[in-house]
């Protein structure tokens, strides 16, 4: 069966709304990370328009929590004039994103603990997290 993109917009719901101040319907001033959970077999993802498991086009719109792990961290040098962080992060109701991690840039590693602390960062317009646990290893 096929169907329109407006009908699967619909279901899908807005791919630019993912990341937004505050959830829609609430009275929040902190910043949020929006994330998709398909109706049918219940899988967490990010930016996505159909589901990745069972291609099911109905989706619901969830706020996160913040709340997340490292699973890879790279430096990047380029195309900036200093260097920066890309992670992936994982967050705890399942799906991963890309975004970066505030701190020292040889103090990142993954399974590190991470929150959000912007939804939107004003130059790339991807979410920043910083350290929830300050990292008391030695830096090697």
């Amino acid at each position: 069966m096929y169907h329109s993109g407006n009908v699967a917009q619909q279901a899908a719901g807005p791919a630019t709304g993912l990341l937004d101040r505050g959830a829609k319907g609430q009275a929040s001033d902190t910043e949020a990370v929006f994330y998709q959970r398909c109706t049918w077999c219940g899988t967490a993802m990010y930016h996505r328009v159909l589901c990745p498991v069972c291609r099911g086009s109905e989706l619901r719109t969830e706020r996160s929590e913040g709340t997340g792990t490292v699973r890879h961290a790279t430096v990047v040098h380029r195309n900036t004039p200093a260097a920066r962080n890309v992670s992936l992060i994982e967050m705890a109701e399942g799906f991963v994103l890309r975004g970066r991690v505030m701190g020292p840039l040889i103090g990142i590693h993954s399974g590190d603990r991470v929150r959000l602390s912007t939804a939107k960062d004003p130059v790339r317009g991807e979410p920043v997290f910083q350290l929830v646990d300050e990292p008391y290893r030695a830096w090697t």
